[in-house]
């Protein structure tokens, strides 16, 4: 994209054009039937890492139920035998939940926010400073029941976290 925006510069031509995109010929967005795998049971999980959060995200506090997600530890996928163990969930925002997931950030087995080195790049950003890095070394809300597994921390850190 980039040299063929340069290209268009160069040229002084438009960008549409460099790249050959024809504005009459955008295909129709379809849609189709497939068969999905469904997560069975996922909302057990889901009410019980909530409930034991009260409701709340355990790293800012946030309390909008419709962005709480009820985050796994190990990945779903990655562990069959703990997916609807409660003690392999954290109660997350649905931002903190992806970078999460990504292994943007960690939760040590001291229950500590580890924010990863991906995040240097981009400190001046105060939106990136705001979500991520004032949450560096501040301790997690823990839930009144299901703590999370230190074992299942350490996993995280050591497979997932983006050192």
């Amino acid at each position: 994209y980039e040299s063929e925006l340069l290209i268009s510069k160069f040229t002084n031509q438009p960008l549409e054009k460099i790249l050959e995109i024809n504005i009459n010929d955008i295909p129709a967005g379809k849609e189709r039937e497939a068969i999905i795998k469904t997560r069975i049971n996922q909302s057990f999980f889901r009410s019980t890492i909530l409930s034991s959060y009260n409701w709340k995200c355990c790293i800012t506090g946030l309390s909008i139920p419709d962005f709480l997600v009820a985050s796994h530890i190990i990945p779903w996928a990655k562990d069959e035998k703990n997916r609807l163990n409660p003690h392999n969930g954290l109660c997350l925002n649905s931002i903190h939940d992806k970078a999460f997931d990504k292994g943007f950030i960690t939760v040590s087995a001291d229950y500590k926010i580890k924010v990863s080195k991906y995040f240097n790049d981009f400190r001046k950003e105060k939106l990136v400073a705001d979500l991520f890095l004032k949450y560096e070394n501040q301790p997690i809300v823990l839930p009144d029941r299901f703590l999370p597994s230190k074992e299942f921390l350490e996993y995280h850190h050591k497979n997932i976290f983006r050192k």
